[in-house]
């Protein structure tokens, strides 16, 4: 699933590129700079962001069937906050720094930009926590009251 995350931004961004390429019509109340403005993808930062989605969610993954293992299964609150918070931290970090290396954001301001980007991560995997319970509920009731939950439900944020 991670993998097929990555392949599906390389796609938009690749029908972010033509459209950019292709000229507004006259009539149309969003015209060229407008949409360069909001759309336009700035290639330093698609790396970075596209570097610190597959390294996060692998480590994410990864995270999460470990601390299954270690709880025996049980506490799936815990192991997918866990994960989440760890690879949260990693991909806040990674996107940042790489910005930051090729000029892209100042260094001055990785440590707020950081801080704030983590912390509304957080909080978003927390807020996300009773949706995963609902969710586990309602898979076990369709397919079995026995069935464990094999599989991480990915809560990264794409606002990089």
């Amino acid at each position: 699933m991670v993998t097929a995350g990555f392949i599906a931004s390389v796609f938009i961004s690749a029908v972010i590129y033509v459209a950019l390429m292709v000229p507004s019509v006259e009539w149309s109340p969003v015209n060229d700079k407008l949409f360069s403005t909001v759309f336009g993808l700035n290639a330093p930062a698609v790396f970075a962001s596209m570097t610190a989605y597959l390294s996060a969610q692998y480590l994410d993954v990864r995270l999460f069937h470990f601390w299954k293992s270690l709880t025996k299964g049980r506490h799936l609150w815990l192991r997918n906050n866990l994960s989440t918070i760890a690879s949260q931290l990693v991909d806040t970090s990674a996107v940042l720094i790489l910005l930051c290396l090729v000029g892209a954001i100042d260094w001055s301001k990785f440590w707020i930009l950081l801080e704030a980007g983590f912390l509304f991560k957080v909080m978003i995997a927390a807020v996300d926590t009773p949706i995963l319970y609902i969710l586990v509920h309602l898979f076990r009731g369709a397919n079995s009251a026995d069935l464990a939950p094999t599989a991480k439900i990915s809560t990264t944020i794409a606002a990089d």
